[in-house]
């Protein structure tokens, strides 16, 4: 039977090898100090002031996402990660594994405890003869991007800039692939996966198939993932770009939305719509995206028929047009919501348009925000493109769409409020799906990587949940990885 002992037991040991001197040091942090101790050159151990410390635990909404761990360790190698792991299993210590960063949910990737950054897992080896990629768990997209670009190959991963290679693959991944090649979990070939155990396995359907279906949308109950092998697609050169447009025009970009998810069936050509309010003031936008040099006439003429205040639609690379998204704020508190309707009609629209205003209207008072309802529409086909069992979704005979609601602020006094506005605008928009006629709205998953925090696991994962958690505990019958945070089986 596997012993359990505390980090103090460890220490002790471990002072009793090394010294005296080594016991004096420890005193100062014992945690950091013996992890230190353990892993190789290739990792970094920092701590609270440096900058690496800084840029270890700092997130894309950092306001909610950060907190202040004992240190951030940068394993250099899988070998290490697996001593890391090893240690904090062993010694019960909470953890946090941050990826790029982009988590909105709190505690997700974040501790008090000790802080694992992926960041030096920066690899991105392209196979020319296979059409694979290798791509590190420390990457954002837009770097796998760049690198793929000299050899007009793009991968199926994040829609606009900052996303996190890691977080985004195994909570599922939508893409602008997403119609021809279906969800970004659907493109990987193999995962490099320390258990928590600290064995390093190469994991791909033909090796270990369960895990292989855990890992595909299970996020971080399994272990930590120190590299994904992608298929790769051809075309680093498309077509698309952003528009924005004043209030006055939100109800043009509802009609121009609602025809596209009717009538356009090629599934080179995608699109998301954004309803927003900035500091009050509302808003609207759309990206826009077609996988070809020059879309076909007609399928987004009455997008570009909208007056603008800023657009910028053109053929360019890949890379181009992910950046060009922008990005919601930085630096700020922020959370999602999710819903899962199965179509955007008029009616839906016109709630949540007026969700976005009620809301704005509800919470200006308490914070300077920023509220977008995305609409993210997706052939039925997305769901078709892979046969091989995934965590997520559950079921793929269902044609439900992603729907993101987002919510920023500034002053942690008011995180109750938001929260509970987020919940209560996923509740009343997912009722008005239904009571439309979208009776399956019930019964469809969440995105994990949408769903805020305290979302129930059978609202993701549905009939896969019993599979998962007997995976989970074979896999890690110690919990291991609930010292960490996220969704955990």
């Amino acid at each position: 039977m596997k012993m359990i002992f505390s980090y103090a037991t460890v220490s002790i040991v471990l002072s009793s090898v090394v010294g005296i001197g080594f016991a004096a040091e420890l005193a100062k942090n014992p945690i950091c100090i013996l992890i230190s101790k353990t892993v190789s050159n290739a990792t970094g151990v920092f701590f609270p002031g440096s900058p690496e410390y800084i840029a270890g635990i700092s997130h894309y909404a950092n306001l909610s996402s950060t907190q202040i761990s004992k240190c951030v360790v940068e394993p250099g190698n899988a070998q290490d990660v697996s001593r890391v792991l090893k240690f904090v299993g062993t010694a019960r210590i909470p953890f946090a594994v941050k990826g790029g960063g982009h988590a909105t949910n709190p505690k997700f990737s974040s501790t008090t405890g000790v802080h694992i950054a992926m960041s030096r897992f920066s690899e991105i080896t392209y196979n020319n003869s296979s059409k694979t990629v290798k791509v590190g768990a420390g990457l954002v997209w837009d770097d796998v991007y760049a690198a793929l670009e000299p050899h007009d190959v793009k991968v199926a991963g994040g829609r606009v800039t900052g996303i996190g290679v890691a977080g985004f693959t195994l909570g599922g991944g939508y893409s602008w692939l997403g119609n021809q090649h279906g969800l970004a979990i659907d493109a990987v070939l193999e995962f490099e996966l320390v258990t928590p155990n600290g064995t390093v396995l190469t994991v791909s359907q033909s090796s270990n198939p369960d895990l292989f279906f855990g890992l595909k949308g299970g996020q971080n109950n399994f272990g930590i993932v120190t590299s994904f092998t992608l298929q790769t697609f051809p075309g680093a050169q498309v077509w698309g770009g952003s528009r924005i447009f004043d209030g006055s025009q939100t109800q043009l970009l509802a009609a121009a939305t609602i025809a596209f998810t009717t009538n356009v069936t090629d599934p080179k050509a995608a699109i998301i719509t954004d309803y927003m309010t900035r500091f009050g003031q509302p808003l609207a936008s759309v990206l826009v995206f077609y996988d070809g040099k020059t879309p076909p006439p007609g399928i987004f003429d009455s997008f570009l028929a909208i007056p603008a205040v800023i657009s910028d639609v053109k053929t360019r690379s890949f890379l181009s047009l992910i950046q060009s998204s922008g990005d919601l704020p930085h630096n700020q508190r922020a959370i999602y919501g999710a819903i899962s309707p199965l179509k955007f009609t008029q009616a839906l629209s016109d709630v949540i348009l007026n969700e976005t205003l009620f809301w704005s209207a509800q919470l200006s008072s308490k914070s300077a925000m920023t509220i977008a309802y995305a609409i993210e529409p997706f052939l039925p086909s997305v769901y078709s493109q892979n046969t091989t069992p995934t965590a997520y979704p559950p079921n793929r005979s269902l044609g439900f769409l992603p729907f993101n609601i987002y919510y920023s602020w500034n002053v942690s006094a008011f995180d109750d409020d938001f929260h509970s506005a987020a919940r209560q605008s996923s509740a009343r928009i997912r009722d008005a799906a239904i009571t439309e006629g979208q009776a399956d709205v019930a019964r469809a998953p969440l995105y994990p990587n949408y769903a805020i925090f305290d979302t129930p696991l059978e609202d993701i994962y549905g009939e896969n949940l019993p599979k998962l958690r007997a995976l989970k505990a074979k896999v890690d019958p110690f919990n291991v990885m609930g010292l960490a945070g996220g969704f955990k089986l």
